[in-house]
């Protein structure tokens, strides 16, 4: 009988390692993986159309959706270019906002990668670990928006409203004792300032916890050591960015090389790596936790000192505070206005990026002065990263799939826009 060597296999359509709706048809010869073709389509939700039928205003709440576990980012990108198009001045008190908001995303999304991954590739504890100090955080964006995820915080302008004065508490139940539930509210009895000082001093232990974990760990370095090598002049050609391309060992951080906020007053370290493999990417990422717990320490120290107007004074673009518009008949029509119709932006185009968790998120926009715009494109850091999918796992064994799916950092929401 003729032996059939090379057989065709489905990894998905929906695999956990990938947040969402990957498909990837797989071509194997035994255990080894001679052809990967990720299929997408399956999650499309055509956000960038749907943005152009909506006021620039009201589109803000999709961006949260784009990648759904670095909210406040993708928000940024967008507000920028819609500022770039307007010429409007951001106060400096909401840009600092805006970058320790930044920095309390980046830690989210790297905390429930680190998660996944560990989860992925058989570390249980890791998931638990990352997950409990996602919770404080989380806390955090509850206490500036009002929700845990879908923030819709970052306004063009400026920001929603300004820092709380004081962070939610535990409410007493049957199912904590009274003495555990004080000691949790101990570090909620201040303004949400001393609640995020709080936490920048206690999780550089918590991050050591995570290393003490994996980064020796003998299992975990067979799993990822040498698996997926990309190299620099590779990387740049494949369109990597962010700790993608940093793992690779080319030093390229927006926050460095195009400042936009606050970023080149802050003092803090672009991590490389040197062999471009999934361990090095895993390292630089646990310390991009490190760097981005000191640009925090230092907003919060500015924050505390310096107290002003969190969004522009331009009611063109702003809207009016609720405490006018509930007592004020003029500024109810102009609350109004705003939310329904937006604003008409002037003619011409504009592009802006941040630096997003995963990589490169920039937003493309062009505006024909309407109030909404003519067309809207979202540069999504995950897609060039998924499309060199193939060409880090062929030769590999179909278990290093899950491994390299992992180290991209995929979440299907901005790949499949």
């Amino acid at each position: 009988m003729a032996e059939i060597h090379n057989y065709t296999m489905n990894f998905g359509p929906q695999h956990p390692a990938a947040h969402g709706v990957l498909r990837l048809v797989l071509e194997m010869d035994g255990e080894t993986i001679q052809k990967a073709d990720p299929h997408i389509g399956l999650l499309h939700r055509g956000t960038e159309k749907l943005a152009e039928s909506k006021p620039y205003n009201q589109s803000i709440g999709y961006m949260d959706r784009l990648d759904y576990v670095s909210m406040m980012c993708n928000e940024h990108g967008y507000v920028l270019a819609i500022e770039k198009l307007l010429g409007v001045e951001v106060p400096l008190r909401a840009q600092y906002i805006r970058v320790m908001f930044d920095e309390i995303t980046r830690i989210l999304n790297h905390l429930m990668w680190l998660g996944a991954h560990g989860l992925d590739i058989g570390a249980m504890t890791m998931f638990l670990y990352c997950f409990r100090e996602r919770e404080d955080l989380m806390d955090c964006y509850e206490a500036v928006s009002g929700t845990r995820m879908h923030a819709a915080y970052y306004r063009p302008g400026g920001v929603y409203r300004d820092l709380p004065d004081s962070m939610p508490r535990y409410q007493y139940s049957k199912f904590r004792s009274k003495k555990e539930i004080d000691r949790l509210n101990q570090v909620r009895e201040g303004s949400m300032l001393d609640f995020i000082q709080d936490f920048s001093e206690r999780f550089p232990k918590c991050v050591d916890e995570y290393e003490t974990l994996l980064t020796d760990n003998r299992i975990w370095k067979q799993r990822t050591v040498n698996i997926a090598v990309v190299t620099p002049e590779r990387a740049i050609q494949l369109g990597f960015t962010g700790p993608m391309l940093r793992g690779s060992g080319v030093e390229w951080d927006l926050r460095r090389k195009q400042p936009y906020e606050v970023y080149e007053r802050m003092d803090f370290d672009i991590p490389v790596g040197l062999n471009g493999d999934c361990y090095d990417r895993y390292l630089v990422r646990v310390e991009e936790l490190r760097q981005s717990n000191r640009i925090i320490a230092q907003c919060v120290e500015w924050l505390r000192n310096n107290p002003g107007p969190v969004i522009a004074a331009d009611h063109k673009v702003t809207p009016p505070s609720r405490e006018q518009m509930k007592g004020d008949m003029e500024s109810l029509i102009h609350h109004f206005k705003a939310f329904t119709e937006g604003y008409c932006v002037p003619e011409g185009e504009a592009y802006a990026a941040v630096e997003h968790p995963k990589g490169e998120f920039g937003v493309y926009l062009i505006s024909d002065g309407a109030n909404k715009p003519y067309r809207v494109k979202v540069r999504a850091p995950g897609f060039p990263h998924l499309a060199a999918l193939e060409e880090m796992v062929k030769g590999h064994m179909l278990a290093d799939v899950v491994a390299v799916i992992g180290t991209q950092d995929i979440v299907f929401g901005e790949i499949d826009r």
